[in-house]
């Protein structure tokens, strides 16, 4: 007997889903028991289809980080509160 599990397609096709709607790598190898080596084969394999599917997902993170943080600024700045440089 080897020493691995094979992984249903069905379940590799949801997770790499969800790398490409920016999950971390590290999350999804907890939440489904797959090592984040495996997800990084996947991933690699998947990127002479796709370019750039962890930049991708990075960016897609990265902007969601963004809209948080310009939305919390635009909070403040509508309720009138200033940080000590007057900004």
């Amino acid at each position: 007997m080897s020493g691995f599990k094979r992984i249903p397609q069905e379940i590799k096709d949801q997770i790499m889903v969800r790398v490409k709607e920016g999950v971390p790598v590290s999350q999804l190898s907890n939440e489904h028991g797959v090592s984040i080596k495996s997800i990084y084969t996947w991933i690699a394999k998947e990127s002479g289809k796709t370019p750039g599917t962890l930049q991708v997902a990075r960016l897609k993170r990265e902007k969601e980080d963004l809209l948080r943080l310009v939305g919390a600024l635009t909070l403040k700045l509508s309720r009138g509160e200033k940080n000590k440089t007057g900004f």
